[in-house]
Formats: C-alpha cells, structure tokens, sequence
C-alpha cells in the first residue's frame, strides 16, 4: 500500500495493523482493489498468492504497478507506452553516432545510451567525449551514480548482471528508462514550447524574405523602366536614312531582346505579391504593404508609361524616316532641275551684254531685233522651271530665295509683256509642310537657289535693257527672212518641248501603291502617244530650214549658212529627238521594275495579313477559353491546375507563329510599307494580345494554386470548394466571373445564410449591417467589441464592405486549428521557467541558432518591476508576429 500511494501520488484506505493472515490478506485486498479501480486487470492474481510469498505472483504484480502508474501514462505521437518510450529514446539519443537504441534490452549492454540520454539533458554532469564503447562497465556505472547522485533516480540496476546477460531484462530496463523520462520530463515540455516557437518563426522568416525579394524585383524593374522611357523619348533626328535606319533596328533589338524578359519579371512580381498575401492570410500575419511607388498598381502604370513612349518612338521613327526619304528625293530633284537651268542660262549674260548692235547694218538690226524675240520667248518658257526650282527649295526650308523672285516678276516681267505668276504651285499646296521638312544641308540649297533667282533677275534686267536698245534702232530694220524667223519661232518651242521631255523622262519618282505606279503608267503612255504629232512637227521644222538652204543657194544670199535669229541648229534638233527615242525605253523599264516592286510590296501586305487576321482571333479565342477555364468546375482544384499548365503549353508552342509574323513584319517595315488594307489588325496589336494572354493565363494558374493553398490551410474538403464554385457558377448567369447584387445575395441564401429581408446595396458586397445580420442568423452573439474585432479581420483597410473571399477566410479561419498570439507567449513562458521575461541564454540554449539570433535582434528589453539585467519581452514581440502591435 506504501509503495502504490508513492508512486502514484494518491491516498489510500488506512491499512489493517494486525499480524495475522486475515489482517494481511485484507490489506493485500485494499491494494489490490486501489489497482483495479485504475483500470488495471489483474489476471490469476490474488491475495492469498501474495501472502503465502508466491514469488511470479508478487513480482507480477509490482510489474502491473511499475508499468500502470510510471510507464503507461508515457505517450509520444499518439503511440503505445512502450512504443512511445522506446520514440522518446531514440529522439534524444539521435545525434549521438554510437548509440543506436532499437529495444530495450541489448541496445544498453554498452552504457552510451544511459549516457547520452543524461549528456543530452544536463551535459555538465558527464564529459561524453571520454566514454568508449569498449568498456561498458565504466559507462554503466558512470550512469547509474550519476543518475542517484544529481538525478534522483535510485540505482535499480547492477552494471555486471547486465554486462554478463546476453540478453537483458526487458522490463527492468524499460523501469530504469522510464525514470530518466519522468526526471526530463519538464526538458520535454520546453522542447515542445521551442518546436512552437521554431514553426512559427520559421513562417515569419520566410514571409520577410519573400517581402524583401518583391521589393527588390520591383525595384529593379521600376528602375529598368526609368532608364528605359529617356532613350524612347529621345526624338533628336538624324540627318540620313542609313542612321534612322539603325535606330529602327535598335529599337527592334529591343522589342526581340530586352523587353520580353521584362515582361516575364513583371508577370512574376505580380504571381509573387499574390502569393505573398495568400501567404500571410493564412498565417494570421497583416497584410504587406510594399514601400511608396512600388505597388503591383504602380507597377502597372510606370509599364503604362513606357507602351506609350514605346508607341510614340516608333510613330516618331517612322515619321523621320519618311520625312528622311521626302528630302532625298526632294534634293535630287532640286539638283537636276537646278544643273538643267544652269546649263541653259550658261553664257546667256554675256550674250545679252553683247554691243554688236552699234555696227551692224540695218539687216543685221533688224536679225538681232528677231532674235532677241526669240530669246525672250525662250526665256518665258523657262519660267515654269525656275517657279519649280524656288518651290523646291521653299520645301527644303529654303525660304530666303522667293522674295527676289516674286519681286522680279512683278516688277520686271510685265515690262516684256508676259503674265505675273504667282508661285500658287508651292504656295498653298506646299506651305504646309515647311515646318516639317527640315533639311540639314538647306544653307547650299539657299545659296545655289538665291543664287539662280539673282541671275533670273539679271537676265530679265538685261533683256529689257537690250530689247530697249534694239527698238531704237527698230526704224533701221526694212526687211527680215521670214523663214528664219518662222523656223526660229517654232524651232525654239519644240526644243523646249524636247528638253521638257528629256527631264521628264529623266525625272526621279517616288510611289507606294500599286495605284501610283499605274497612274504614272498611263502618264507615260498618254506622252507616247503624241510622240507621232512631235515628229510631224519636227518634219516641218526641218523642211523650213531645208527651204531656207534652197532659197540661199537659189538667189545666192550672203547669209553665211547660218540663221540669226536662233542657235537650235537642225542637227541639235535631230540629236534631242534621238534622245528622246532612247529615254522613252529607259523610263519603260524603270516604271516596270517598280511595278514589279509594288506589287512584291503587296504580297508582303497580304502575307502579313493573312498571318495577323488568323493569330489576332486565336488570340481573342484562347482569352475567352482561359476565362471560361477559370469559372468552370471539372475535377479537383489539382485537376484544373493541370489542365491550366497544359493550356499553357500549347500558347507557349504558338510562339513561332508570333515570330514568323515579326518576321513578316520586318520585311514590310524595310520596304517602307506603311499602310495594309488587307487587314485591321498591327504588329502592335498582335504584340499587346500575346503579352496580355500569356499574363492572364499565368495569372489564372496562380488563382489556382492559391486556392488550393487556401483550401489546404484551412482544412475546406474538395466537396466544399466545389459546393462553393456551383453556386457561384449557378448565378453568374453572364459567366463574366463575377457577380451583380442581387446575384450575391441569392448566391449566399443558397449556401445556407439568411441575409434576411433588408434592401442591400447594389455594390455585391455586404456591408458591416448586412455582415452582422449574417452572421447573427448563423449563430454568432454579435456584441459591439466582438462585432468590432471581426471587422478588423475582414475588414483591414475600414472601407465599409466584405468581400466574398474575406467571408470565406473569416469562417475557415474561426473552425481552423491555427497558431495565436497567446499560444506562442504561452511557449515562450515554459522556455523562460513561468518568468514575465527571457533571457538571451535561454533563447540561445532552447532554439536553434538561427532562430534565437532572429529572437533576439527583434525584442525589446523587458521593463517590469521583476527584471534583470539583459531581459527581453517576449510578450510584446509575439503579439507584433501577429500585427497586434508594431515589431
């Protein structure tokens, strides 16, 4: 009886005090009856046995003792008493190589396992490192004085029965054992407290380090951006084609190469922010807010910022470059109509200044009075070519060379009987591009333009100058051949024609459809076409200077074969003419090698289009597939993961498509292709749909994978989700995935809450009535403060609205078994031996090193009136784990 109220910690019946049997048999009875009331069978066991000293019979019934009240209460992980002994031996004896406890007999022939379990609880008390598995003795012995002296465990054991036994005794062995359990038994407790602790800081030092990693990636992308947007809105032009050419393939260097990577990093910040916050949701943690300009909307709009500056860089390209080719094509021009007029006006000056009037004969007056007809005939025809020339040189931003021009015409060529014109060829058509061709090499272009109109001028001052002269002396003229002067006066018209044919068939021609070509085809065909009436007229040129030679040779005129009246000779006659019938060939093949390149350009816009008309509605069918995807309910959330991923795959295998098209799209932009009819859709389009599908279809699988997070997390079975995602499909009736007012509301009666009666706001949230009616209807005592503390958690950021997924953690978060704040100071307090604080000894000593240095870099010093000197408050940090207060 003595023995089982020690060890049992109880009180039992006051024993008989007699020596005799009966007395005896009673007592034994008393004790016997004390077992049985604790559960405990006693089989073929009685008093009689006992007193009578039957030695199985006694030792039987200690060992139902020792085994009741010091070894059955042991229980690891839900295991045996046994099983759970032998679990707790093998846990503590693990990090020691030389033990291995499998039992409990020959596992402890050696003594190590004694041994260590001692080290591994109070190692100041043996030097483990001396002991050697060769002499079990001494380490037998070691522990058993140990164990009596600085542990309170009596020496049950003897260590040369055990050493001499091949096999131990399996119960006293577990007897002993059982005792260190109990003696470390508050070592467990603390263990289990720091495991706790461990979890739980564990959780806080991976959300910190996902927290810092989004900060970074943000940064970094944010700052590529900001470098980025400079170089695109840089719109310094450059002054020839090859180099706008370059800067189109930097810019489609970046476009292949240096966005797309940025794209995939802004897909994963966004993929990590949600997960991060899923994450904390289901730790119980506050919600992360990144620091200022670096939320996942920021993000967004800075990415805004560069499409756009994207878009107009490439417009700007694009500009410069047709801007670029207008003013080579312009310069050409000027130059060959400006070599054309100064060829012709070459030596003209100095035949105007010329005095052979003052000499000659009054035939000879009268010839050079025709012939400065003539000239002036040929100098009006002239005039459209310099109105042309100064035009030119107005769109090359050469505006200082047209005044003098208007002025001489206005003030000079009235004066020789011509009409005024008024340069309407360039000054209403063309005015309006001035300020935006600027040609870089327009100072030459102004001097040689000033140049030209300053020599016009010249020529009409000596042309009236002259023709004055030559009227003076106009009464000295009586006769005049008529031929020479009918074949000067037709001859010089004609010869204008050739040499405007000649600089038509020569002029340089720019076109960008077929259409153009065509038009010009048909210019070209129309000048052929008169090419017969030209002869006709050439035939008749030459017949009056034939007619001239036979009247010269008829009368023997003294004319010295030459006529005065004009310089076009028949044989110059004859050579423009064969001139032109060799350039009319020329410019055939010219107009048929671009024909030929139109039409090239308009294979390359049907290919384009054909490509761009199939992909853009792939495209717009694989967005509004993901979407369905989403809403829709077939297998388990794993099931839909997968079937996302594979999804994901086949659009990720569509990719050469969108690079065949890119392709495409180089060869229209090098061929100066810059419009399509054949389709609606642009390169810029196309990009934007792919980069938006392979965002949505990530960020689709990421909904997933949180869901199932959530679900894990919260202990919701795949039954219920589905029951969820039905009646969420059920009345999204226009599957646009998400749901109007009065679809929530009936949505929410379905799954079994009364909202009750109450008109709601047409927002398809609850407000905080509606939310405290609902939850009132399912159970809830809704008090002013309990009231307040849910809309706290559901409601972080106080504005004034629940969302369905808040509803859904609030109730999986009330029935889930999750850490608290209060559980994790409780642990906290067994480490510091039920004191108010903790030491950084014992925080070092109870977790591992990491985690105590994290402990200890994050707890303020303890203050209360019980503290010492290096105290922490771990009470406060574990309610700042939690957002209840700041860490």
């Amino acid at each position: 009886m003595l023995l089982l109220e020690v060890i049992s910690g109880e009180r039992l019946a006051k024993p008989e005090r007699g020596k005799m049997r009966v007395h005896k048999i009673s007592n034994v009875n008393k004790a016997l009856d004390f077992i049985a009331s604790k559960g405990v069978k006693l089989v073929s066991i009685g008093a009689e046995e006992i007193v009578d000293g039957n030695v199985k019979m006694t030792l039987g019934m200690i060992w139902t003792i020792i085994l009741r009240f010091a070894i059955q209460d042991i229980s690891v992980e839900e295991t045996s008493a046994k099983e759970g002994l032998l679990l707790w031996c093998q846990r503590k004896t693990a990090p020691y190589k030389n033990v291995n406890i499998q039992n409990f007999h020959i596992s402890w022939k050696d003594g190590l396992g004694f041994c260590a379990l001692i080290h591994r609880h109070r190692p100041e008390l043996i030097d483990y490192g001396k002991l050697r598995k060769d002499d079990p003795l001494t380490n037998l012995n070691t522990a058993f004085d140990v164990a009596e002296k600085y542990l309170d465990i009596p020496k049950m054991l003897d260590a040369e029965d055990i050493v001499g036994t091949a096999r131990p005794d399996e119960k006293a062995i577990m007897t002993y054992v059982s005792s260190f359990y109990h003696a470390f038994s508050g070592a467990q407790k603390a263990e289990t407290a720091a495991n706790r602790i461990c979890k739980v800081l564990a959780v806080n030092q991976e959300n910190e380090q996902l927290m810092e990693d989004y900060e970074k990636l943000a940064s970094d992308l944010l700052e590529w951006i900001r470098r980025t947007i400079p170089w695109l809105e840089n719109r310094a032009p450059e002054n020839t084609m090859q180099a706008m050419q370059q800067k189109l393939e930097d810019f489609r260097d970046y476009r292949r190469l240096h966005k797309p990577p940025k794209v995939q990093e802004k897909c994963q910040l966004e993929i990590n922010f949600n997960t991060l916050q899923t994450k904390l949701r289901l730790s119980n943690r506050p919600a992360f807010m990144p620091s200022e300009g670096k939320m996942v909307s920021d993000i967004n709009n800075a990415w805004g910022g560069l499409e756009q500056a994207e878009k107009g860089y490439e417009e700007w390209l694009l500009n410069e470059i047709r801007r670029l080719e207008r003013l080579d094509h312009l310069a050409e021009k000027f130059r060959q109509k400006a070599s054309i007029h100064e060829s012709w006006t070459d030596g003209k000056e100095v035949m105007l200044q010329q005095k052979d009037y003052e000499i000659a004969t009054l035939s000879e007056i009268k010839a050079l009075l025709k012939k400065h007809e003539a000239f002036e005939s040929d100098l009006a025809a002239h005039q459209d070519r310099v109105e042309q020339i100064a035009a030119i040189a107005q769109e090359l931003n050469s505006l200082c060379c047209c005044e003098p021009f208007l002025k001489s015409l206005t003030l000079l060529w009235p004066l020789l009987g011509f009409r005024v014109v008024t340069l309407s060829y360039f000054s209403r058509n063309r005015r309006k591009q001035w300020s935006e061709l600027d040609y870089y090499d327009s100072p030459s272009v102004n001097a040689r333009c000033q140049k030209i109109c300053d020599q016009w001028d010249n020529l009409g001052a000596l042309t009236q100058k002259r023709r004055e002269a030559l009227e003076r002396t106009e009464k000295l003229l009586e006769t005049i051949d008529q031929l020479y002067l009918e074949y000067a006066k037709r001859a010089a018209p004609f010869n204008n024609w050739m040499e405007g044919a000649m600089e038509d068939l020569q002029d340089t021609f720019i076109v960008h459809t077929i259409e153009e070509i065509q038009g010009l085809t048909t210019a070209h065909e129309q000048f052929k076409a008169t090419l017969p009436d030209a002869d006709k007229e050439r035939q008749a040129i030459l017949g009056i200077h034939n007619e001239v030679s036979k009247i010269v040779q008829t009368y023997h005129v003294n004319m010295a074969g030459t006529n005065p009246y004009t310089t076009i000779t028949p044989q110059e006659i004859n050579g423009k003419w064969e001139h032109v019938r060799q350039l009319v060939p020329r410019r055939d093949q010219a107009l048929m090698e671009e024909h030929a390149r139109q039409q090239q350009n308009e294979r390359l816009r049907k290919q384009f289009g054909a490509q761009a008309n199939v992909i853009g509605p792939w495209i717009q069918t694989k967005m509004e597939e993901i979407g369905r995807i989403s809403i829709e309910m077939h297998g388990t959330l794993e099931d839909q993961l997968n079937h996302l991923r594979q999804y994901e795959k086949s659009i990720v295998n569509y990719k050469p498509k969108i690079d065949q098209l890119e392709g495409d799209h180089q060869q229209i932009q090098e061929a100066l292709i810059f419009d399509n009819k054949h389709t609606n859709y642009t390169m810029e389009h196309i990009r934007v749909g792919w980069e938006q599908l392979l965002t949505t279809i990530a960020r689709t699988i990421n909904e997933v994978e949180n869901q199932i997070l959530t679900r894990d997390a919260k202990g919701i079975s795949q039954e219920q989700m589905n029951e969820f995602r039905a009646s969420f499909n059920h009345f999204d009736r226009d599957h646009s995935g998400t749901l109007g007012p009065e679809e929530f509301k009936a949505c929410l009666i379905s799954l079994g809450y009364d909202i009750g009666n109450d008109a709601q706001k047409k927002t398809g949230m609850m407000d905080c009535e509606d939310f405290r009616a609902c939850l009132i209807s399912m159970g809830y005592n809704m008090g002013e403060a309990e009231f307040a503390r849910i809309m706290s958690i559901v409601d972080p950021n106080r504005i004034g609205v629940v969302t369905f997924q808040a509803f859904i953690d609030f109730m999986s978060r009330e029935t889930a078994d999750t850490d608290t704040a209060d559980q994790v100071m409780a642990s906290f307090k067994i480490l510091a031996g039920d004191k108010n604080y903790i030491t950084v000894d014992e925080l070092r000593r109870e977790l591992p090193p990491d985690q105590a240095e994290y402990c200890i870099a994050r707890m303020a010093p303890y203050h209360g009136h019980d503290a010492v000197p290096g105290a922490l408050d771990y009470m406060s940090f574990s309610t700042a784990l939690y957002g209840e207060s700041d860490l």
